[in-house]
């Protein structure tokens, strides 16, 4: 077996971070560094154990899945528009992402590039929560497909570790007139296909590796997508309630400390 308090350090890493907007990528990668460990040994572990997480979100919203699949059959309009918007907001990840896989690849191992991404994106969240237009859109299925176009290519900038996926889609939401709750649970449901096609795509890449025992072992990486579903599922309520009830300040604050302590940190070694 795997190192496994790294293993299990690391799931729970991802079951906070992947959907608070502080990067769970870039997490992962900053604990790469402060521990030392091979960071290309463990690229398809801190890949697939996203999965865990995703995870979570079916069980956490299982009734709205439920309901839309219902509607489908009866081709509701309502439940078309809810799976027109998260497949068209996938979209563009999907294209740029395979277009520029290697270059995203080059900068997965960067701890700079993160401390730096976490820093600016706090700033940017601050400057979103005062800019913002007021919320004029509630409801998954609502959102105009202009502005599902525009939340896709802004999940885009994830690319760069440190942005944080869900800090773009959910302040790219808020900047297009999305309310907080609703931009928070779009951004929930567009990580599954995105963290489903990342996840496949990483497998088939380095299939002959775990193949061959290379790398971090398929009993390690389901560990750590255990420890990140059931931790994923203590934090999403908690993240709802947070966003509802205070905005993303918060967020933004520990994004511009704790980038800041990386920053230092990592000039000083």
């Amino acid at each position: 077996m795997t190192d496994l308090p790294t293993v299990l350090l690391l799931g729970i890493v991802e079951g906070i971070t992947e959907f608070l907007p502080v990067s769970s990528t870039g997490h992962l990668i900053l604990a790469g560094a402060l521990l030392g460990y091979d960071e290309a040994q463990w690229k398809v572990f801190n890949v697939v154990i996203q999965l865990g997480a995703i995870a979570a979100i079916v069980v956490l919203y299982w009734r709205t899945f439920w309901a839309v699949l219902m509607g489908l059959a009866k081709r509701e309009p309502q439940s078309i528009r809810f799976v027109r918007n998260i497949l068209v907001a996938f979209l563009p990840a999907a294209v740029i992402g395979l277009a520029l896989h290697k270059q995203v690849e080059a900068l997965l191992g960067n701890a700079l590039v993160v401390s730096i991404a976490l820093i600016v994106g706090g700033f940017a969240i601050i400057l979103v929560e005062r800019l913002a237009p007021r919320a004029r859109i509630e409801g998954v299925a609502a959102i105009p497909i202009g502005t599902v176009v525009g939340i896709g290519f802004l999940q885009c900038l994830a690319m760069i570790p440190g942005v944080s996926r869900s800090g773009a889609t959910i302040l790219g939401a808020l900047a297009l007139g999305v309310e907080r709750r609703t931009a928070a649970e779009f951004s929930f449901f567009l990580a599954i296909p995105t963290m489903l096609g990342a996840s496949a795509l990483e497998l088939f890449k380095n299939r002959h590796e775990l193949a061959n025992g290379a790398g971090v072992g398929p009993a390690a990486i389901a560990i750590g997508m255990l420890v990140s579903f059931v931790v994923a599922l203590l934090v999403v309520r908690w993240f709802v309630g947070v966003v509802t009830n205070h905005g993303f300040v918060p967020f933004a604050v520990y994004r511009i400390v704790a980038g800041g302590a990386a920053f230092a940190w990592l000039m000083l070694r």
